[in-house]
């Protein structure tokens, strides 16, 4: 039987979803053909983004960017084909939004993304539709399943539609789906409390994870004039990043050397900026901006800990780099985190929103080059053995070719 499916995702490439890409490619690479659509264009310019991600953004379908012209076409012939098929699938997205007049029209939108991507899978020849995130781009894939007789399965990472399960369409999402790959214990557990013990079984544990031949111990380098911690994500609420800005606050009431590194952008850079300058921190707090991944890796060699006051998240992808790269994390002892790093041994958890823990944790390493090392060595063992990304892509695929080739 052939191995073939369609992905879909929000945005493609982009830069906080590199992992999305190294799983596509290591699919490949084991002979599953993919054809990847993505909602939105690529967050950056052609000429911005790099070698692996050009060469994606070549032979991805950018549905947005089809534009009318796109949408159409593709409509008609939709409804030409099944006109009561074609008002069915309408009245259920229509239906999706109740009587939020808000809703109804991005119910509306939806089924127009859907159908492109319906006919878009009927010129390819795929009949599986695979969606990273069980957010809008899984309502599209929805309504694709309730117009085509193609199936869908869904990576849900969460914590998001975790929060808000009927806002997200979150059982009927479970229904359509074929297949429901969990990135971690806590999504597996939240996606069967809200379904019957008979469907557990379509609810997969699929880990993401880092090439430990890339993210490789750091080399050993002369110390900073600072304690130089990094911080890597979009800057966003969730996030907590305010957090750090008032442990290095407190560090510096300590008479500590500290400089804090954001690597990343996001629409909370303004209020961060703001925040140092009032806490007279503009000399320790450094904003990098958004950097590619072939960048990364350098701003992980200088720094001395990893940080991420996430107040809410999946299992980030970035401590695992870090970890692989052996370097000492600091993170909060949420949602799916703790399956990653046992504290103490694979990394110090804290208190979410607890500035003082985390001044304290950053305080311990800088007293004690005995434990970063420990740390950073155990974090890096936990990663290659059960974070290593061609394992998790080799157990993806075989979990693709029991459930659905």
């Amino acid at each position: 039987m052939s191995q073939r499916l369609a992905y879909l995702v929000s945005r493609y490439p982009a830069i906080s979803h590199t992992f999305i890409l190294r799983e596509v490619l290591g699919l490949r690479k084991l002979g599953i053909e993919i054809e990847v659509a993505s909602i939105n264009s690529p967050d950056r310019p052609t000429e911005k983004l790099t070698a692996d991600e050009q060469a994606e953004a070549k032979r991805t379908f950018f549905v947005k960017a089809a534009g009318a012209g796109g949408a159409l076409p593709a409509n008609a012939a939709a409804f030409f084909r099944g006109p009561v098929a074609y008002l069915g699938a309408l009245g259920f997205a229509l239906r999706l939004g109740g009587t939020d007049l808000k809703r109804i029209v991005y119910g509306l939108l939806y089924f127009v993304e859907a159908v492109m991507v319906g006919e878009w899978m009927r010129s390819k020849g795929v009949n599986h539709l695979h969606v990273h995130f069980a957010t809008p781009a899984a309502t599209v894939g929805m309504i694709v399943t309730r117009l085509y007789p193609f199936t869908m399965s869904i990576t849900v990472h969460g914590p998001d539609e975790f929060y808000d399960v009927p806002g997200y369409y979150l059982p009927q999402k479970i229904e359509a789906s074929k297949l429901l790959c969990a990135i971690s214990h806590y999504a597996r557990s939240q996606l069967i409390r809200i379904v019957p013990a008979s469907q557990w079984d379509k609810v997969v544990i699929t880990r993401l994870g880092v090439d430990p031949e890339i993210f490789s111990p750091r080399t050993a380098r002369p110390p900073n004039a600072a304690f130089e911690i990094l911080c890597v994500g979009r800057l966003v609420a969730a996030k907590g990043q305010q957090i750090l800005l008032d442990a290095v606050l407190r560090l510096r009431g300590e008479g500590r050397s500290v400089c804090l590194r954001f690597v990343g952008d996001g629409p909370d850079r303004a209020a961060l900026e703001a925040r140092s300058k009032q806490l007279g921190l503009e000399g320790s707090v450094v904003f990098e901006g958004a950097v590619n991944q072939d960048r990364i890796r350098a701003f992980y060699q200088s720094c001395d800990v990893f940080a991420l006051p996430s107040f809410a998240e999946g299992i980030p992808v970035v401590l695992m780099e870090a970890m692989a790269m052996e370097i000492p994390v600091v993170t909060t002892w949420i949602t799916g985190i703790p399956e990653l790093i046992r504290s103490g041994i694979d990394g110090l958890l804290v208190a979410p929103s607890d500035d003082k823990g985390f001044a304290d944790a950053i305080g311990k390493l800088m007293d004690d080059p005995e434990l970063c090392r420990t740390l950073g060595e155990q974090g890096r063992r936990k990663v290659v053995a059960e974070y290593n990304l061609g394992k998790s892509v080799e157990h993806l695929a075989e979990v693709f070719r029991a459930h659905l080739f």
